[in-house]
């Protein structure tokens, strides 16, 4: 999860603040917050370089176009097109991508945004091939190689561990819902992407996209930067090219901070809309899964696979009203005729990033939208309160996922964790601690006295008197905000260091948020967030396929060694 904010803090005045819910920002609400390839599964520290400069066949890196691709920001529908004139098979798909992990993932660049591959892979196109040569096709991504998160369980032969060595080997019992979902859909499930460890929720101090089990991940655009967090391996790999898309998750900005400091479409859709069952927690009431992609259309394939009602998941009976096909509201047009606010008190960190966000505002009206300014006023008090919910879900939400792990658990609590990173400092904790696990540990849970009214609050200073107020003040259909700034430069020693954003409104109300490419900053991708009221996803989308389609700003990255380099 990622907190976000409009001010940075520096690390000495961390512990203060979070013990005090004063200066709540984006570091201190948890900080944003090989073998033969498809046959083994790549395990461990995934991203142990080498000390030489060589790369696949000898060749120096330098010599090699890592952008030779052929299905290089191909997207779901020319895929589907190239399966069904036999131009391609998922068989062929899921090798190609697979040896793509190989070459920039393992070796070259190596960007450490893929922990493991599945080793089933091959076998699952095989019989989605078959499907096909027989008439089945299920759904737009029948046989696609997709990513998840490390945090999503599958029943497979992967492991399910949030890049802790606390759950190395953990195989769930079941398939999350997403999971499942993914398969129904007809999706080759590829591997497990790296994130930031615990989904950035162990430490004041952390760097997003590093874990114990994965490395540090890296950005695509700039290797020295960082790709922001948690699902920074969703954002780095698709943003690469190294699958057709991905899972992320998301508490506050986990989806859309990535999304945005890699080039990427990021859907983070209103709570209850997608299952947060069996998926490595951090809380509840914040929590869920969505689309990582390359384009707006590709992002709403993946949601409508991804919706549906979970026994196991009682706040998705909400999602029986909204199961559709979110393709289907993707209008060049769609901007035409919308009111749009523009939150003012989430811009101002960056003069260059400010003058991204001006130039996007001047295409939404000329392509017909009424553009006006528009304050969020709750910011400090909301994120002082949604730290004490956080932290008491954590403790209890941890505890119940780690339970339907059965018996075998390595690990049943967050104090057994604790104890487990203490046991193994030198893996688990060479560069940042766990304050936060302390501090989450040291609540009640959900039984905590503060908890049921922070809870409340958060929720009526996010939604009730946030969104929903603003939106009815001035009959708006859509807000807008950047989603962050350019990445900045990977420090382990002193950890992210932030300079804006707009998650929490969206991410607290649990209400929707899409972010779509803004622009770039020195070679340095920045989005531009869309949200709005809970289940507003189609008029949000309609929006933001007709801003992508009016600016067009992705571009593949060339994965250079710096942004100087851009």
């Amino acid at each position: 999860m990622n907190g976000t904010g409009n001010q940075s803090s520096k690390n000495t005045k961390r512990g203060k603040q979070l013990a005090s819910g004063d200066g709540i920002d984006r570091r201190s609400l948890f900080g944003y917050a090989s073998g033969v390839v498809g046959a083994v599964a790549l395990t461990g520290a995934a991203c142990a370089q080498p000390g030489t400069g060589s790369s696949a066949g000898g060749k120096q890196a330098s010599d090699i176009d890592y952008n030779d691709f052929d299905w290089l920001e191909a997207d779901i529908e020319s895929l589907q097109l190239a399966m069904a004139e036999g131009r391609a098979t998922s068989q062929s798909l899921t090798q190609a991508y697979l040896d793509r992990i190989e070459l920039i993932d393992r070796q070259g660049p190596y960007l450490c945004s893929i922990i493991e591959t599945n080793p089933d892979a091959l076998n699952i196109a095989a019989t989605l091939d078959a499907e096909r040569a027989q008439g089945k096709v299920r759904g737009p991504l029948h046989g696609l190689p997709i990513l998840v998160k490390d945090n999503v369980a599958t029943a497979d032969r992967m492991t399910t561990t949030a890049g802790s060595l606390a759950l190395l080997g953990s195989i769930p019992p079941k398939d999350s819902f997403v999971a499942a979902q993914l398969r129904l859909a007809g999706a080759v499930l590829l591997g497990k992407a790296n994130l930031s460890e615990w989904a950035n929720i162990r430490s004041t101090n952390s760097s997003s996209g590093w874990s114990a089990r994965g490395g540090q991940c890296k950005n695509p655009y700039a290797l020295n930067r960082n790709p922001c967090g948690s699902s920074s391996g969703s954002g780095a790999a698709t943003s690469a090219n190294l699958c057709v898309a991905a899972i992320g998750t998301e508490t506050n900005g986990s989806i859309v901070c990535p999304s945005s400091a890699n080039g990427l479409v990021g859907i983070k859709p209103t709570l209850g809309l997608v299952s947060r069952s069996r998926i490595i927690p951090i809380a509840h009431s914040q929590d869920t899964a969505g689309p990582m992609a390359r384009t707006v259309r590709d992002a709403a394939h993946v949601l409508t696979a991804l919706v549906g009602v979970d026994a196991e998941d009682g706040i998705t009976a909400a999602a029986a009203d909204h199961q559709q096909d979110y393709s289907q509201f993707l209008d060049d047009g769609g901007v035409a005729g919308k009111r749009i606010g523009v939150v003012r008190s989430s811009s101002g960190f960056d003069d260059r990033v400010d003058a991204l966000l001006e130039t996007a505002i001047a295409t939404l009206e000329e392509k017909g939208a009424v553009v006006v300014d528009v304050e969020f006023e709750n910011s400090r008090e909301m994120g002082a309160t949604s730290y004490t919910v956080l932290s008491c879900e954590l403790k209890s939400d941890l505890a119940q996922y780690l339970a339907g792990l059965g018996p075998e658990a390595p690990v049943k609590t967050l104090a057994d964790v604790i104890a487990f990173n203490e046991a193994n400092a030198d893996r688990e904790m060479p560069y940042f601690q766990q304050e936060i696990f302390h501090i989450a540990e040291a609540t009640g849970g959900v039984e905590d006295p503060k908890y049921a009214d922070a809870l409340a609050t958060c929720k009526r200073l996010a939604g009730k008197e946030g969104i929903d107020r603003i939106m009815d003040a001035d009959t708006l259909d859509a807000l807008i905000a950047p989603t962050g700034g350019p990445a900045w430069v990977t420090d382990l020693v002193n950890g992210d260091h932030f300079s804006g954003g707009s998650s929490s409104p969206a991410a607290i109300a649990g209400y929707p948020n899409i972010t779509v490419p803004m622009g770039f900053i020195h070679g340095l991708p920045v989005g531009l967030s869309f949200f709005g009221r809970a289940f507003s996803e189609p008029t949000l989308l309609a929006i933001c396929y007709g801003f992508e389609q009016a600016t067009q700003h992705r571009t593949a990255p060339q994965f250079l060694s710096s942004a100087i380099e851009a």
